[in-house]
């Protein structure tokens, strides 16, 4: 039986897929799999998957996020640009009124 292998450097890190090896049972994958896969790296966890059971869903199967348009979640839509004008401004307007009041 194959048996994907799954690993995680650091707790708190995602795991991933690092190779498979091939194992009559779950004990035998997991002592594989820490003698092939985590012998030479510090690693935090392993998870062993028989082969069979991972399914997959791509995108030619699937509209991944629907089809309506969502580009304004994403920071990059926005123009940042007429803000910075304003920031930029302000700050320049704060320096004269401080100048005007002998601040500095």
């Amino acid at each position: 039986m194959i048996w994907e292998v799954f690993r995680q450097d650091k707790k708190g890190d995602y795991h991933e897929h690092c190779g498979n090896v091939h194992a009559p049972d779950r004990e035998m994958a997991l002592t594989f799999a820490q003698v092939q896969h985590a012998r030479r790296k510090p690693t935090n966890s392993i998870w062993v998957v028989p082969k069979d059971e991972i399914g997959e869903l791509d995108a030619e199967n699937a509209a991944f996020g629907g089809t309506t348009d969502k580009s304004y979640r994403w920071a990059m839509t926005f123009n940042v640009e007429t803000v910075a004008e304003e920031v930029a401004d302000s700050e320049r307007e704060q320096v004269e009124a401080e100048k005007g009041r002998g601040e500095n």
